[in-house]
């Protein structure tokens, strides 16, 4: 079993930064990639950004210039550094790992619970 577990999530106001930490953990032979996806109430589950264990990102439109999401590979974690927050970033941020079971495949994706960033104006 995988476990992903977020946090770094709270409130700020708008024009300010937070850093969100996802750790994976359990089981597996390698992580392929993490990202960060968010979802308001009712909504869908956006991409925000996501990175390769080579280190290719990618970014939603809605944050590129503003978010930044790194990794370090040997401890399994992902960050998610979120600069000049808008109240429209407000949302629950969810991590997920593509995972490989074992070095031959047996491919899963892990969602962590979710930690949520408010952005106040």
């Amino acid at each position: 079993q995988v476990q992903v577990v977020e946090s770094g999530g709270g409130l700020v106001q708008a024009g300010g930064s937070l850093r969100l930490s996802c750790a994976a953990s359990g089981s597996f032979f390698s992580i392929l990639a993490m990202g960060w996806y968010r979802q308001a109430p009712g909504g869908q589950r956006e991409l925000v950004a996501t990175i390769t264990n080579s280190g290719s990102a990618n970014y939603a439109d809605s944050v590129k210039g503003r978010f930044t999401i790194s990794r370090d590979n040997a401890n399994n974690t992902v960050y998610l550094q979120m600069s000049s927050l808008k109240p429209e970033d407000t949302n629950v941020y969810y991590c997920n790992a593509r995972v490989a079971k074992y070095s031959y495949g047996v491919i899963n994706t892990y969602w962590g619970q979710g930690t949520r960033v408010t952005v106040s104006s």
